[in-house]
C-alpha cells in the first residue's frame, strides 16, 4: 500500500486505455506517453501496459507502507527517496516507510511511476485509466488517500540502455488526412512548412497549436465522425488541434493529416511553448517506423546486478543533475557515494 501525502499537480492512474468502446462514445484515455508507460513497467517486470502513475509537470509525495520495487520513466523528474536522489530508467528497491518525493518534471511534461506487481484499482470497461474527459475510472490523486498495489520482490534488476531525451522542439511524421477537399490548394504543404507552437490550453485531449492559420476551402460543418489519436483537426479559425489519448470518440472538424503511431508518444511530452513541425511520410514508411520503434523497445531493456545498478545510478545522477556536489545510494547495506 502507498499513502498519498501530496497529490502533485495532476497525477492519475493510467494503463493502455479503453479499447473497443468508441462506437459507444467512450474515449480511449490511457497514458499520454504510452512508450514511457511501457518502459516503466518493463523495468519492474510487469506487463508493459499495467497501470502506473502518470505525473504531470509536478509529481506527488508518496509514502511506501510496504517493501517494493519501483521505476521512473518519461520526462526527467527530480525525485528523492527520503534524502537520496532517485535515478530514472532503472529498477529501484524501496523499503517500507520510505517517502518518495517526485518534485517537478524538468523535461517533457509527464513522468511515469510503476511498481513491481502493479497498482490495483477497480476496472471500468476493462481499464483503470482515469478518463479526464468522460470522468470514467478513478479520479486524479487526492492527498490522504491510499493506493493498493500487488507488491512483489525481483531477483534481478533492469536498466534502460538508451533513455530518450525530451526537447522543446520536435518533428513528428504524418500521413495525409481524409478531408483534402475541405482545404484550399497547398494547405497540406503549408502545414509541412510551418513551425507551430504548443498553446497553454492544451491538455490530455489535444495539443492546440499556434502558428499559420490553415485555410479551409469550405466553412460548412462536417458531420460528426469517428476520430483517432494523432488526427490533426482544423476548426473554422484555422488553428490546428492534434488529438491526444483522451480525445472524444467523434469530431466535426475536417482532418488535414494524421500523426503516425510511432510518433504519438512524443506528443504527450510537448509542454506549452514547445515548437512543433510536421514531416510527411507514406503509409508504408509509417508502418516501417512502427516496426523500428517496437524493435527498439524490445532491445532497450538490460538486466543487471545491484552493484552495477548502483554504479549506473550515480553516473546517471551526475549527468542529469550537474548541480549535484554529492550523492549517495545504499546497496546491500553498503553506501556508495558520488563526489565532485
Amino acid at each position: 500500500m502507498i499513502t498519498v501525502l501530496e497529490p502533485g499537480r495532476s497525477t492519475s492512474l493510467q494503463d493502455r486505455g479503453r479499447e473497443g468502446f468508441a462506437h459507444l462514445g467512450v474515449p480511449h484515455a490511457g497514458a499520454a506517453d504510452s512508450l514511457s508507460l511501457r518502459q516503466a513497467n518493463l523495468l519492474v517486470g510487469n506487463n508493459e501496459y499495467a497501470a502506473a502513475l502518470e505525473m504531470t509537470l509536478n509529481g506527488p509525495v508518496l509514502r511506501f507502507e510496504v517493501e517494493a520495487v519501483m521505476a521512473l520513466a518519461g520526462g526527467r523528474v527530480d525525485a528523492r527517496l527520503d534524502d537520496a536522489p532517485v535515478p530514472m530508467y532503472q529498477s529501484v528497491a524501496v523499503q517500507a516507510g520510505q517517502t518518495l518525493n517526485c518534485g517537478p518534471v524538468r523535461t517533457g511534461v509527464r513522468s511515469y511511476l510503476a511498481v513491481a506487481g502493479g497498482f490495483s484499482a477497480a476496472a471500468v470497461l476493462g481499464s483503470v485509466s482515469a478518463d479526464t474527459l468522460a470522468r470514467l475510472g478513478p479520479s486524479v490523486l487526492q492527498g490522504g488517500e491510499t493506493l493498493a498495489m500487488q507488491a512483489r520482490r525481483l531477483q534481478q534488476g533492469w536498466y534502460w540502455r538508451t533513455p530518450p531525451e525530451f526537447r522543446a522542439q520536435a518533428v513528428v511524421r504524418v500521413v495525409a488526412g481524409p478531408h483534402a477537399e475541405w482545404f484550399a490548394a497547398g494547405t497540406y504543404d503549408e502545414l509541412l512548412h510551418t513551425e507551430f507552437e504548443v498553446r497553454s490550453d492544451s491538455d490530455r485531449s489535444g495539443l492546440r497549436l499556434a502558428g499559420a492559420e490553415l485555410t479551409r476551402a469550405s466553412q460548412n460543418e462536417l458531420g460528426s465522425q469517428g476520430m483517432v489519436s494523432g488526427a490533426i483537426q482544423v476548426p473554422g479559425d484555422g488553428r490546428p488541434i492534434v488529438l491526444l489519448c483522451n480525445h472524444g470518440a467523434t469530431g466535426g472538424y475536417p482532418v488535414l493529416a494524421v500523426v503516425i503511431a510511432a510518433d504519438l508518444p512524443q506528443l504527450g511530452q510537448l509542454r506549452p511553448g514547445a515548437r512543433l513541425r510536421f514531416q510527411s511520410v507514406s503509409r508504408e514508411q509509417a508502418l516501417a517506423a512502427l516496426q523500428v520503434a517496437e524493435q527498439d523497445l524490445l532491445h532497450g531493456l538490460v538486466t543487471a546486478d545491484r552493484g552495477l545498478l548502483a554504479a549506473r545510478s550515480l553516473i546517471a545522477l551526475a549527468k542529469s543533475h550537474p548541480e549535484l556536489r554529492a550523492a549517495h545510494l545504499r546497496v546491500d547495506g553498503r553506501q556508495v557515494r558520488l563526489r565532485r
